[in-house]
């Protein structure tokens, strides 16, 4: 099995909105804001090749949106998800399997693209995975999410026939050394991947913990359905993840593709912060 970093570019998002109820005074000093109160976030994917398959993990926000809608989310970098396919020897067309961890448009835009006014999934060899709890949860949205779940991200990948779902369950098997963890706090049955690598365990963490600077327990997203329920996870997982000594994939650190975690006096803090390839 090999791993790749896939990144599709930076975005903006409100500090406040990422940090919840943490001062601005706080986050600030590992999260920098600009003069609008926002910080710059990744879209950090992962793909994972291992025999004939090629699984990405996320794709980003894409490109399909209307000028105005991107331009709430202030775009830029040089990096886009065909650039970062190609510099690993590998185009849309090789991709065998799309796992969405959730379908956020931020994580799953670029699952479908625009083609002379008409959307098709943008990789056609490809299965797409969701599970099914969360997909009814994503195509009936709340009033406070739905804003997120964006219809022409989600709806084509169904007619194309090309959608598959993950039995929801906590460990389930998605391939060999890859099983998949459930998360209700975020959004309903977020799905983190959890990839055995080099004898190491390394997890995708996409937004249980979008960054460093979220690992503090009070740290939980404004955008989290559950704040109470994700404590409760990231409190454990943290705790877990401390014991067998893992590595956390960091889809959102603008600055830090992995690190490790430890115990100190303040809590359990980054211990190391490194990028996959140096594994």
């Amino acid at each position: 099995m090999n791993l790749h970093t896939i990144d599709t570019g930076l975005f903006k998002l409100d500090g406040g909105a990422m940090f919840g109820v943490v001062p601005k005074s706080i986050w600030q000093k590992t999260n920098p804001a600009d003069t609008n109160n926002m910080c710059t976030w990744a879209m950090r994917c992962l793909l994972i090749e291992d025999g004939d398959r090629l699984i990405l993990i996320d794709n980003g926000i894409g490109n399909k949106q209307d000028a105005k809608f991107l331009s709430h989310y202030h775009l830029h970098g040089d990096d886009t998800l065909d650039k970062s396919l190609a510099a690993n020897g590998f185009s849309r067309d090789d991709i065998t399997d799309v796992f969405l961890t959730h379908l956020h448009f931020d994580h799953c835009g670029g699952s479908v693209e625009r083609i002379d006014g008409k959307l098709r999934p943008t990789f056609k060899n490809a299965f797409y995975w969701s599970n099914e709890k969360h997909w009814n949860w994503a195509v009936t949205p709340n009033d406070r999410e739905k804003a997120s779940f964006l219809t022409e991200n989600i709806l084509p990948i169904q007619e194309s026939g090309q959608l598959r779902f993950i039995e929801d369950k906590d460990g389930v098997a998605f391939h060999e050394g890859i099983n998949i963890r459930f998360a209700y706090g975020h959004t309903d049955a977020m799905m983190l991947p959890q990839i055995q690598y080099k004898e190491r365990t390394l997890v995708y963490m996409a937004d249980l913990l979008p960054s460093v600077g979220h690992i503090p327990l009070p740290y939980v997203m404004a955008y989290d359905m559950f704040p109470l329920q994700t404590l409760k996870e990231k409190k454990s997982f943290l705790e877990e993840a401390v014991a067998g000594n893992y590595i956390l994939y960091l889809e959102h650190d603008s600055i830090n593709e992995c690190c490790t975690l430890h115990a100190t006096e303040k809590g359990i803090r980054a211990q190391d912060t490194f990028d996959l390839s140096c594994l």
